[in-house]
């Protein structure tokens, strides 16, 4: 339904490209942003900058990317929220990756407005949505799903899994994140492994890239682990959140996640040394695969780069840049 005008809050990381994404689509964007600057450039390209999510109101179709349930209830509800007025969007759609408790109750309010509403949470950074690698898991009202598949499909094309009604995609979202938090630890220790016992890490991811074990995810981190190059796409403290749910998750499913749990406790350890860094601040802002420096450290490993690019895999093809 390309004639569907979006809104859309939110130009981080993620937010930004995403919404990059509809407008080259042809799709009429009107966008917000706490911070304009941040918006002002994909405001150059097409999209129209508003001066608040009360601006939004009237658009068909209402996108949030946001960093926490607060901030998505902050921009649906608080002053100048999207909400805050007589008008309601027909459809409001959060991209974001907040609780299953946070999603519920905002659906309750949502619908109560007359709205529609889908979680749509992602997998993927910044540089998959530019290459086009993202893919996304929705929920909630099936019809609402046929409405926007195409919206959702534009941001996320390698693929769209509809899982159900209600908040079933948070579920998987976390699901999800628990398990990036998961390979990237054993991914850190099992590369020191064989760095300690000789083997360039270069090497050593190569070889896992290629074999059976290996995966998008491995294969784009493999450049940040050779280098040291800790730009970040996701942090530490939003790991641990998102950890820190899946177990929470466990406990009200009784669901024994023990792997979980010694995964969140070794990440509590890297975030932990972030009081002995030179700069704290700069630590925890740094990407989350420095979790590397840290099991080095523990092993009584010095890292240094191996100034060595590694491919991606998430090269943005000349035609889309």
């Amino acid at each position: 339904m390309a004639g569907l005008v979006i809104g859309w809050v939110g130009m981080g990381r993620m937010g930004y490209p995403m919404a990059e994404r509809l407008v080259k689509a042809g799709y009429e964007v009107r966008i917000w942003n706490r911070t304009r600057a941040k918006a002002e450039p994909l405001a150059a390209k097409g999209a129209t900058l508003v001066d608040s999510p009360a601006d939004l109101a009237s658009v068909d179709v209402f996108c949030t990317m946001v960093s926490t349930g607060k901030d998505v209830e902050q921009v649906y509800f608080g002053e100048n929220g999207v909400l805050s007025g007589d008008a309601t969007p027909g459809i409001m759609v959060d991209w974001s990756s907040i609780s299953t408790e946070e999603s519920a109750a905002l659906r309750e309010r949502v619908t109560a407005r007359g709205a529609e509403f889908l979680c749509s949470p992602v997998s993927g950074n910044g540089k998959c949505v530019k290459s086009g690698k993202l893919s996304a898991v929705v929920s909630g009202p099936e019809a609402t799903f046929e409405k926007v598949k195409d919206i959702i499909g534009a941001v996320a094309p390698m693929g769209v899994s509809y899982v159900g009604e209600g908040e079933l995609a948070r579920f998987c979202k976390i699901a999800h994140n628990v398990m990036l938090g998961v390979v990237t630890q054993n991914l850190a220790e099992i590369t020191i492994l064989a760095e300690k016992a000789g083997v360039p890490r270069r090497a050593f991811l190569d070889f896992m890239n290629n074999s059976v074990m290996g995966s998008i995810f491995t294969r784009y981190k493999t450049n940040a682990l050779v280098n040291l190059d800790w730009t970040t796409t996701f942090t530490s403290a939003l790991l641990r959140k998102d950890l820190d749910l899946g177990l929470g998750a466990g406990r009200a499913l009784e669901v024994p996640m023990p792997v979980t749990a010694a995964t969140r406790e070794a990440l509590q350890q890297h975030i932990g040394m972030a009081q002995a860094s030179d700069d704290p601040e700069a630590y925890l802002a740094a990407d989350f695969a420095m979790l590397l420096e840290t099991v080095a450290a523990q092993a009584g490993i010095k890292l240094e780069s191996e100034d060595s690019p590694y491919p991606t895999g998430l090269e943005v093809p000349e035609a889309a840049e």
